[in-house]
Parts: C-alpha cells; structure tokens; sequence
C-alpha cells in the first residue's frame, strides 16, 4: 500500500509541473499576442498619409522593435554591471577579511536582503535608497590599502637618479663648444708678437679654419649643424623610442654621443684644420643626442603620476642647467691649455653614464612587480578646486571595455589582483600625437622660448667677453649663473603649476616677466659685477623656467591625456614632437645671433625679446581656457552659497 501511494503522490506531483509548465507557456503565450496586437495598433495608427507608401509604415515597425531589442540588451547590460559591481564589492570586503553581519533579518547573509523581498514591517522594505547608501557606507569602509611594493620608493628614486645623470652628461657634453668659441679665434693682439713673424699679428694664434674675418658665421655654422640635425632627428626620435626598449635605445645613444664629442676634441690632437670635418662631427652629434630626452622624460613619466608631477620634474628639470654648469667648468680647465680635453673628458664622462643606465635603469614598475601610477582620476580635483574634465574639455574619454565606480580609478581594479597579460596596444603615430589638445600650441611656444634658451647657452661666454672684456674662463664661469637662474626657475615654475593646475598660465606670465629682464640685462646688466650676477640669476629663472615646464611635466602630462584612453605608448612621441618643434628654434636662435651680432648686440637681445612675445601668445588660447576652468567651480560655488543663504533667510 505505501508503495502505491507513493507512486500516486509522484504521479500528482508530476501532472502539477505539467500543470504550470502549460500555465507558462499559456503567459508567453498571451504576451506575444498582446505585443503582436500593441505593434498592429500602433501600425494602424500611423496609417501612411497619401502620397507615402506602405514601405515607411514598415520601416517605423521594424524601427520600433529594434527600440524594444534594444531597450532589453540594456537592462541585460545594467543587471550584469549590478551583479558585477556587487561582485566586486565582495572581494573588497573579503580582502580586508570583514565578516559582514546580515544588512536586516529577512535575509541570511549581508547580500541577500533586497527591498523588493524584505518583510512589510522592515525598514528596508521598497527603500532602494536605503539600502544603497548602506552598501555605499561598507563599500566606504572597505577600501582595500593597493598592494605597493616596498621597494618601489627605492625603483623610483634610482630611476630619477640615473635619468637625471644621463641628461645631465648630454648637456655636460653640448656645453664645451659655447666655451672653446672664445679660444678657437682669441685676440692674438694681446698675447705678444707672433713667434712664427707672419705679417697677420691678431690670427696668428687662432684655430683655422676660424681665423678669418667671418669666424662669427663658421661659429654659427657650428652651431647649426649640430641644432639642425638634432631638430631633424628629433621628430624621428619619439617614433623609434616607442618601438625599441628605452633602456637600450638610451645607452646607445649615450655611447655614440661620447664617441662624437671625443671625436670633436681629437681635432686639436691630430691638427685637423678643415671646416668639413667638425662640420660632420656636429650633424652626427646632433643626430644621436635626440635619443636622450624623449627615453628620459617617458621613463620618470612611467613611473611618476600626475599629482606632484611639476614639483617633481621641476627639480628633476635641474639636470639642464647642472649639466650646462658641469660642462662650462670642465671645459674650462682645459679651454686654454689643450682645448681638445675640453670634448674629450665629457664625451668619456657620458659614454660611462650610459653603460652604468644599460645595467641599472628599470623602464617600467611592472617589470619589477610595482603598480603603475595613476596619470589620471575620473573627479581628481586640484588645489584649484577644479576637476580634470573642467581644466580640459576638451579632453575624450571613454568608459567602454571599463569597471569603474564614480571617483574610483582604473587602477583600483588591478592593484588587488596579479598582473594579468594585457592586450598590446599600438604606439600612436604622429598625426594622432598631433591631434592631443595642446601639444601644437605648446610645441610652437617651446619653440620661440628654446631660441632663447640656446642662444644664451651658445653665444653668452662671447657676449660677456666683448662687452664686460672677460677672459675666456672668467667668462664661462659667470655663464654658469643663467643656468643656476634656471634650476630655480623650474622649480619655481613646477611648484606654481602643481598648485594652480595651470601650466599654460605659469609659462605665459613668466614669459611676460623675461621679456622687460633681457632689456634691462642688456643695458645695466654689465655695470658692475654684483648687478651681473644678479640680472643673470633672474633671467635665467624667467628665461629657462617656462622652458623646463614645458619639455618635462606638460610633456609628460600630454603624453598620457585622457584622450589616450589609457595607452602608454604616446609619451615618448609627444615628447619628441614638443621637443623637436623646440629644437628648430634651438637651431634658429644661434643662426639668427651669428647673423644679427656683427650689426650690435642691440638687435640680438630686441631678437630675444620678439620671441619672448610671441611665445607668450601662441599659449593664449590654452590660457583662456585654463581660466575658464578656474571661474566654473567659483560660479557653481557662489551659487551653492546664495542657495544656503537664500535657504537660511526663509527657514523660521
């Protein structure tokens, strides 16, 4: 008998199931009809009007269910981002090991209360709000601490130091020429009669070819050959830094340019007195040196975020001038006994910086297990109190392929978890680097600012022998306080821009600032010696501040904008289109300084202040728009004030 109720009970348990499949099935059923009938009636009530054909009564059925297709692909896209972001939120809570007590009784953990399912009499019951801003409390709570390498403070001082050795011996190693000039064609006049008795008593102790009347223009085409093929490669540079590794690409380099400097001063030694040959020397020079500053600035950027960026590679920036200041004592000490160790000594100084970078230097954090930084937040506000799509509207971003909660960075979803193999993206071309917002206005700003730059660089040693009538040592020495001028202009710069957010309003008011200093640099600058140095100092911070600026953090900041969408392989591009653009005035400024100085130093200096000028509109459009940043969150903020107060006044 049990047995035979038991095979009843089974029998009546399956023709209820069959009971309530047909039950859903009918459902279906009679909801396909009703969308079929709602889908009639809708096509009946837009009848064609005359004159139109049946075709376009079809098109807004067939518009009209793909509306409907669409609308649930969406609700499957939001319940899937839902269960994805409570997934998340999970591990975020079992990663601070939280053992979370149930949110309310009317479920058994922390996950399965819902307002739709709590009890009538629970306080969550039909509160979605309520139960979001719980979660949102936890989720608070719950932020996991990134999983940060205890090395990854000693990885990054190592690469800023050995990045800024490298630069500093590329400069090291550019600076001796500004100093030889002197020595190469010196006033023969004043070191006694000629021991040989040639008839020419002022040349008899110059260098040929430089003992002419047009010394000045072989100068100039010193400097031109080694400024034009450096612009030239410098645009090729970024292309092939982001194709090959920075480590190898940099140390190449590095020993190459050593090879050339050397090759310069060996002159002196084998009596090579022919214009071609260190015309020749110069261009290659030139050529391997644009290996230097695109490597440099993409490995600190691979390993610095955007936060203190300025402060950091304002001091970093330092290298320049170190470098300037290294080169002109070194060179010195040789300049008049053997002017050939002048080239020599730096170029071994920088062919051994590049073999200790070939061992030492790490590119990027994960090579070593480290997070990388994080270059941009979706609500990062500055000191400014303005956000990053408020300082750039123009800025694209895109949150497809992403996870991301509301002012949480990317990053946060891969510093919990091991590195996973990414998907390699492209390097960007050139014309891509060129459509970043900024990088055009910026690049022919840098231009006019390093013709500036590296006509004092080239040409003030000579300006100080003429018109203070110092000795070529004596000279080189105080050349060297521009360059101190210009570390703490940089830093200087760097800090205001970190504090402001706006780089392009740091640049352009320090370039109204130099303009009206070369002036008086000009004409008071050479009245005493305490007046020199101090005008010296000053002109260098203006001069060489806005420069710095703008080839370290507005290289780096471009070279990782939003409108990347997260690819790496732009910052050694954008650094050598900002570069390179910069180096065609680099070439230009000592050219046009060779060609205007035999009709006065007066027209070099009113050159230098036109390019002060125009650089310092070229930023105008980016500066408008930085303040534009600046008075949209004071606006919205008078406006949230007035709501309160108006709020206060009414309120009993």
């Amino acid at each position: 008998m049990a047995l035979e109720r038991e095979r009843v009970r089974r029998q009546q348990r399956q023709q209820e199931r069959q009971q309530r499949v047909a039950q859903i099935k009918r459902q279906k059923e009679n909801q396909r009809r009703a969308e079929e009938q709602r889908m009639r009636d809708m096509a009946e009530q837009r009848e064609p009007s005359p004159g139109k054909g049946a075709w376009e009564a079809l098109a807004q059925l067939q518009l009209e269910e793909r509306r409907v297709r669409d609308r649930q692909q969406r609700d499957k896209e939001n319940m899937r981002y839902i269960e994805a972001l409570r997934a998340q939120m999970k591990e975020k809570v079992k990663f601070c090991n939280i053992d979370l007590p149930p949110l309310c009784s009317c479920g058994s953990d922390f996950w399965d209360s819902h307002p739709d399912t709590c009890a009538n009499n629970c306080i969550f019951y039909k509160n979605h709000k309520g139960v979001q801003l719980a979660r949102a409390m936890v989720e608070g709570f719950c932020q996991p601490v990134p999983l940060v390498s205890p090395f990854i403070a000693s990885y990054r001082g190592l690469t800023l130091v050995l990045t800024f050795l490298s630069y500093t011996s590329y400069h090291l190693s550019r600076k001796p020429i500004s100093i030889v000039k002197s020595q190469l064609h010196p006033n023969c006049s004043t070191l006694g009669p000629n021991p040989h008795n040639d008839s020419n008593s002022t040349t008899w102790c110059s260098w040929a070819p430089f003992d002419g009347d047009n010394y000045k223009e072989l100068f100039g085409a010193l400097d031109n050959a080694f400024l034009v093929a450096y612009a030239i490669g410098m645009f090729i540079s970024g292309i092939f830094g982001e194709r090959l590794p920075l480590r190898y690409y940099l140390s190449g380099g590095m020993v190459l340019s050593g090879l050339f400097t050397s090759l310069f001063g060996l002159g002196y030694f084998w009596n090579i007195h022919v214009l071609w040959y260190f015309i020749i020397v110069q261009v290659c020079n030139g050529l391997v040196q644009t290996t230097g500053w695109p490597a440099v600035v993409a490995c600190v950027g691979n390993w610095f975020g955007k936060g203190k960026r300025g402060l950091i590679m304002g001091i970093w920036n330092s290298h320049t001038s170190v470098g300037n200041i290294l080169g002109s004592l070194i060179a010195g000490v040789w300049v008049s006994s053997a002017w050939g160790l002048s080239f020599v000594v730096p170029g071994i100084i920088i062919a051994a910086v590049g073999i200790i970078c070939f061992f030492f230097l790490v590119e990027y954090p994960e090579d070593v297990d480290c997070n990388p930084p994080l270059h941009h937040a979706a609500y990062d506000e500055d000191p400014g109190g303005v956000t990053t799509s408020e300082k750039d509207p123009e800025a694209v971003t895109s949150n497809e392929g992403s996870l991301s909660l509301p002012g949480q960075s990317s990053v946060d979803h891969h510093s919990n978890s091991p590195k996973e193999p990414a998907e390699e993206l492209e390097a960007i071309s050139f014309i891509g680097a060129l459509r970043i917002p900024g990088v055009v206005e910026f690049s022919l700003c840098l231009l006019f600012a390093k013709l500036v730059s590296y006509t004092f660089l080239y040409w003030l040693p000579l300006y100080i022998v003429n018109v203070a009538h110092f000795g070529a040592k004596e000279a080189g020495d105080l050349s060297t306080l521009f360059d101190v001028g210009g570390i703490l202009g940089g830093i200087f710069a760097g800090l205001i821009s970190d504090y402001t957010g706006g780089r392009a309003t740091t640049c352009c008011v320090m370039l109204v600032v130099a303009a009206p200093m070369l002036f008086l640099y000009n004409h008071v600058g050479q009245n005493g010696i305490g007046t020199s140095i101090a005008m010296l100092i000053i002109c260098g911070a203006l001069v060489n501040g806005p420069y710095a600026l703008i080839t370290t953090a507005v290289s780096a900041d471009l070279g990782t904008h939003e409108s990347l969408k997260g690819n790496a392989k732009a910052l050694s591009t954008v650094t050598a289109i900002i570069d390179g653009t910069g180096s065609v005035g680099a070439a230009l400024g000592p050219l046009l300084a060779g060609l205007i100085s035999p009709t006065g130093w007066n027209n070099v200096f009113y050159m230098l202040i036109a390019a002060d000028v125009l650089a310092c509109l070229l930023l105008a459009r980016v500066v408008v728009k930085e303040a534009r940043g600046w008075c949209g969150p004071m606006a919205r903020q008078r406006g949230k004030t007035s709501i309160l107060l108006g709020y206060t006044l009414i309120e009993p």
